[in-house]
């Protein structure tokens, strides 16, 4: 096959109301005076995606008819297959439902799986829209706080175990591998959370959208994978948006084994307004089959991208700003850094941050208070781009 992409080429975004690039946006999240920061932030990649892709859509779009679609069944093929080829985990067709993302799929479970004044368990530092999401359903949240171990975050298994004997307490939702801070669960880990859930009754969604980015050397676990039991007692989110940086097509797939639970789920779909249950999109299950199906390579040269990124990040940083400490990337394309050497407040580093450096990163207190001292690189782009971040960040540190 040959090659037809580069990763180190720089691609204008601007005027494509890209959510990451857009100065309106960096505004309204950053405050008034940032729209010119460079954008490190939210989980896109400034990479074009794979040419395959874009034909598998203008083939579909040669049929100028865009009325009302079912899911082609293309993509649960190739779905099955990636899962089965690159995680060795079989899943059946019948498991697999649709939603416009995974987000609002978190959204929808919580909406269906508890009720109002129950409690979530989450693990921060972790992806805020899990919080949010809490929240805006009148739910309360009970965490469970990864510790730093020797450098490494851990699960706390005393404390999780001491969350899940709370009644209210009957969803809990794993991120694995875990945003923001790079961990790629191990099996032990995984069987460990799993079996007090369960002994607990509490349902566990496991969000799994990074699960084919992870670098050399590690093996992601797909959670229901593991047993029967632990396959019966989740609900797995999954999608081809960051893998292949897709997100603006809104398509995921949702895969409950438990036939009871993926009744509950079609019904809160349906109750939504998505017919038949389906709520993903017509060129977004377009656009996933042909990744799955013709893109592997192009994502294994991504992985050694991101690998050398992520080098070069680590090393310049520790270098030239002692006291900073990269945490190792194990899985995603975003970077924890620890910046609490400098013991500056939190309003101090990001001011450094946004008004010196003019870069744009997701700040570690969004991710729950023991995210305080943390920021979250953004390395899914090229490596010119990612360089001159980092020199400027440097340069206003050492100022």
């Amino acid at each position: 096959m040959t090659k037809d992409w580069n990763f180190d080429e720089v691609i204008d975004r601007s005027g494509t109301a890209s959510m990451k690039w857009e100065a309106q946006v960096l505004t309204r999240v950053f405050g008034k005076g940032r729209e010119n920061l460079l954008p490190l932030w939210v989980a896109d990649m400034d990479f074009n995606c794979p040419s395959v892709i874009r034909q598998a859509m203008e083939k579909r779009l040669e049929h100028q008819i865009y009325g009302y679609s079912l899911i082609d069944p293309d993509y649960f093929e190739a779905l099955i297959s990636w899962y089965d080829r690159r995680h060795q985990w079989m899943i059946e067709k019948e498991w697999i439902l649709t939603t416009p993302g995974v987000v609002p799929a978190i959204n929808y479970m919580i909406q269906r799986f508890t009720q109002a004044g129950d409690k979530v368990l989450i693990q921060p530092p972790v992806y805020y829209p899990f919080a949010k999401a809490i929240r805006n359903n009148g739910r309360q949240i009970a965490e469970n706080p990864l510790q730093i171990v020797d450098g490494q975050y851990r699960m706390d298994f005393e404390d999780l175990e001491e969350k899940a004997k709370d009644p209210r307490v009957n969803l809990a939702i794993l991120c694995s591998p875990h945003n923001p801070v790079g961990r790629v669960w191990n099996k032990e880990e995984l069987e460990a959370f799993g079996r007090i859930c369960i002994d607990h009754d509490v349902l566990i969604i496991s969000d799994e959208i990074h699960c084919d980015l992870i670098m050399p050397g590690f093996k992601h676990v797909c959670f229901p994978s593991i047993s029967p039991e632990f396959a019966q007692n989740s609900i797995t989110c999954l999608a081809a948006s960051k893998t292949f940086n897709l997100a603006g097509l809104q398509q995921s797939g949702i895969i409950i084994p438990n036939k009871v639970i993926r009744k509950e789920m079609i019904t809160q779909i349906e109750n939504l307004g998505f017919t038949n249950g389906i709520g993903g999109t017509l060129f977004g299950a377009v656009a996933s089959a042909a990744a799955y199906n013709h893109a592997e390579n192009w994502l294994e040269d991504l992985i050694l991208y991101l690998k050398e990124n992520y080098t070069y990040l680590k090393t310049v940083l520790e270098t030239e700003l002692p006291g900073v400490k990269v945490h190792e990337l194990e899985g995603t394309y975003l970077v924890w850094v620890d910046f609490r050497a400098f013991n500056l407040s939190e309003e101090e580093r990001i001011r450094i941050i946004e008004e010196k450096a003019k870069v744009g990163l997701d700040h570690g207190d969004w991710f729950g208070d023991n995210g305080k001292g943390f920021e979250r690189i953004n390395i899914a782009c090229p490596r010119s781009i990612l360089q001159r971040a980092a020199e400027s960040i440097i340069s206003a540190f050492k100022e």
